[in-house]
């Protein structure tokens, strides 16, 4: 077996969405040389004005200097395809929660990483034995999943599947720590810890909505204020993209097989209509309007 490579330099991120893109900015504050790949240049473009926009902000707060934001910015090279990976030592795979995505993604970088290359994926709902199953060397695949919004969340979900090496597991809680982040062991199981136990709360917050038993800044209020919650969870929801939350709702109930995991028809029916939170402007909350409303 090939060793994996341990002291990590370069990195890929493959997805420019909301999370690949946050993943790109604390790859490249850690001093690594990072790959952004998305075949959409006009996501690229919007992730690029994104980590410009947060690294501005971490100057002002003078918890960077403008130097390193500017050096951080430049290590940050946009692609729109995956030809040129050969060289990295860890590739994370953040393109959207679909299986079938996910698994012609992981198939083409198989294809061009090296054999001490670490192939990782942010998924935050399936199996990463399943997913390892038809790569080439699953003992160097590993599930590394961030939370949202991913500079300001210190914890990574770190999953195992049951091909993945010793070697694997250690080189990748490194470079958390590198990236000033909280590495946690996790089974792989389907939701692993963080959303087996966030999205059902959140399906119940929206069950709590469609039945009326009340508003949508009612229910925030309650959590936020009756159990000290940071944010309410339909306000949450909206952060992480209906269509998220919907397809972990999904993985629940059919890998689980419980019912108790059964999407709310309201959820389904924000997703259908593309109603999908911030990223969309609306979600449970209109976010077109100066300040966001229900």
């Amino acid at each position: 077996m090939p060793e994996v490579a341990a002291d990590m330099h370069r990195a890929a991120v493959i997805g420019a969405g909301t999370m690949g893109g946050g993943i790109a900015q604390v790859l490249a504050l850690a001093g690594l040389d990072t790959v952004l790949v998305d075949a959409a240049e006009s996501a690229l473009a919007a992730a690029r004005a994104t980590i410009e926009r947060n690294l501005s902000r971490q100057v002002a707060k003078e918890r960077i200097g403008d130097d390193v934001a500017r050096r951080a910015l430049e290590r940050i090279r946009p692609a729109t395809h995956t030809d040129d990976l050969g060289d990295r030592d860890i590739v994370i795979e953040a393109v959207p929660e679909d299986r079938g995505l996910k698994r012609r993604v992981l198939d083409e970088l198989a294809d061009v990483v090296t054999d001490t290359a670490i192939i990782a994926t942010n998924t935050s709902s399936l199996s990463i034995t399943e997913l390892a199953a038809g790569l080439p060397n699953p003992e160097r695949f590993i599930g590394m999943h961030f939370m949202n919004p991913v500079p300001v969340m210190r914890l990574v979900e770190v999953i195992r599947g049951l091909e993945t090496s010793n070697e694997t597991a250690a080189a990748v809680h490194s470079l958390c720590r590198e990236l000033d982040k909280q590495p946690v062991d996790v089974a792989d199981f389907p939701g692993f810890v963080s959303n087996r136990i966030l999205m059902p709360m959140i399906n119940e917050a929206v069950f709590c909505l469609m039945e009326g038993v009340a508003g949508a800044e009612a229910i925030d209020a309650v959590m936020k204020i009756g159990m000290n919650h940071p944010m309410g969870p339909l306000a949450l929801a909206d952060l992480i993209g209906l269509d998220t939350c919907l397809s972990i709702m999904q993985v629940l109930q059919r890998d689980i097989g419980d019912d108790k995991y059964r999407p709310c028809p309201l959820l389904a029916r924000y997703v259908a209509a593309g109603r999908l939170g911030r990223k969309t402007g609306r979600g449970f909350y209109d976010y077109t309007a100066d300040e966001a409303g229900p």
